[in-house]
């Protein structure tokens, strides 16, 4: 059995597979050539398992939105930069 090196050979990171690339076509084919049955069918759910299936499907249309921390060390910020955080956030309390 051959010896892989990682790195070496294989398709490049973040290209994906022949198989998933070839599943993806065929289900974007299947969804648009169906696209009447589907939205029919929607409407038959009821209101809530629509928005069930809504909020599924966002996932597939949407990038998924990653939580950013921000860190600020206070000690280095000016005396007037400190001032306008301050009053910013008493004008956001407002």
């Amino acid at each position: 059995m051959a010896q892989f090196t990682k790195g070496q050979g294989g398709r490049p990171k973040g290209r994906p597979n022949k198989k998933t690339q070839d599943l993806r076509q065929w289900i974007n084919c299947l969804l648009d050539s169906n696209k009447e049955i589907i939205q029919q069918d929607f409407l038959k759910l009821s209101p809530k398992d629509r928005v069930m299936l809504f909020s599924t499907l966002l996932k597939f249309a949407l990038p998924t939105l990653q939580a950013v921390q921000v860190q600020t060390d206070f000690e280095k910020l000016s005396d007037e930069d400190l001032q306008k955080i301050i009053d910013n956030l008493k004008t956001q309390k407002a």
